[in-house]
């Protein structure tokens, strides 16, 4: 009986112990569980906190500079610096008068655009006459200058910019920069569609072609160089740079401050081995006050913190230099975020906003900043 009795007591004694353990067992379960919600919780409410934030930009054709020149800002945003929640995307468009619109109407965040253009959008004159000015318009910074460039083949006999009248002509897509700045030009000369053979709207991407397969006799081209479609066409045939001056040039780089005499390096292309002098812009890089500070602040301090980097992205920024990016081919005000930065630099020592247009005085800009 004793026996059975402390049988009894062990075996009450070990369920007992296994009760214990079990709702030991089952309380740390529990509690890992709350730890593992709790965590989850701050995890999922850090991600949505960090929520990534896509900035387009909008560039031109693929065979110009503009479209390398968005994939160097965003190569420099997201390789290099590696912004936290800010991923940079490139978009190939018709180029400066196109992305203008675009950025106005919200579908595009930056843009590459010409200085011409970007002064008479902020403006509100020449093609942006109707729509009036766009005070919402901000500068980033400029880039490479673009030479008005005339590439002729050989055999059209075109020794300089009066000599086109009479061919056959390509002045550019619809909505391009190039386009826009020639129809600029037939009007300071006074000629019209009858006084060309033929006009065509090609891309940059179709010119090159169609000039060495004697459809066209000459390509307008507003454009940085080295320029892989000018390239394509002095080495598949055989053609010349040609010059344009005169006095209505001369008086066009002396009334309007966002032109400015330029030439092209001989050599660079074959079939013009001594420089060619026209007239160019610059190429700018801007956006509009409904992009954030913050996001402004990165783009410029990705691209200015890498200035040795970016300059060897294209051969057009080779000869950049920081105090240039600030100071040249701007009409619109600096972006609040691209200010900030520019001020705690140095590059900018005022507490201004308005930048010059062609290396005019920038309030107190920092010379030796390279």
């Amino acid at each position: 009986m004793m026996k059975i009795k402390k049988m009894t007591e062990k075996l009450v004694s070990n369920s007992h112990s296994r009760c214990s353990k079990f709702i030991i067992l089952r309380r740390l379960f529990l509690a890992s569980r709350i730890a593992l919600i709790s965590f989850l919780l701050i995890f999922f409410q850090a991600t949505a906190s960090a929520k990534v934030e896509y900035i387009s930009i909008g560039t031109g054709g693929i065979s110009g500079v503009y479209y390398p020149t968005g994939g160097a800002i965003c190569y420099l945003v997201n390789k290099i610096r590696v912004i936290d929640n800010i991923r940079c995307e490139i978009k190939s468009t018709p180029g400066s008068i196109y992305n203008l619109r675009a950025l106005k109407d919200k579908n595009i965040d930056v843009v590459v655009a010409q200085s011409d253009w970007q002064y008479h959008f902020y403006q509100g004159t020449s093609l942006f006459k109707e729509q009036g000015e766009f005070k919402k318009l901000r500068s980033l910074f400029s880039v490479h200058s673009e030479p008005f460039t005339v590439l002729a083949r050989k055999d059209a006999n075109i020794k300089s910019f009066e000599d086109i009248k009479g061919k056959r002509v390509n002045i550019g897509a619809p909505n391009s920069g190039q386009r826009a700045t020639m129809e600029m030009l037939l009007d300071l000369y006074g000629w019209g569609d009858a006084d060309f053979s033929e006009i065509t709207y090609l891309t940059p991407s179709e010119q090159a072609q169609a000039l060495c397969d004697k459809k066209i006799d000459v390509i307008i081209y507003v454009v940085g160089h080295p320029n892989s479609s000018i390239k394509e066409a002095s080495s598949a045939c055989q053609t010349t740079l040609v010059n344009v001056t005169g006095p209505k040039i001369s008086k066009l780089i002396k009334t309007l401050r966002y032109y400015e005499a330029v030439n092209i390096p001989g050599g660079m292309y074959r079939g013009s081995p001594n420089k060619t002098e026209t007239f160019g812009v610059g190429a700018t890089i801007v956006t509009t006050t409904d992009l954030p500070e913050h996001i402004a602040y990165e783009i410029v301090k990705a691209v200015f913190e890498n200035h040795d980097t970016f300059v060897q992205l294209h051969p057009s920024f080779k000869d950049l230099s920081k105090r240039a990016m600030v100071s040249q081919y701007l009409s619109a005000p600096l972006h609040p975020g691209a200010l900030r930065y520019y001020k705690e630099v140095g590059l900018i020592k005022d507490d201004i906003d308005k930048v010059a247009v062609k290396g005019e005085p920038l309030g107190h800009v920092i010379t030796n900043a390279e």
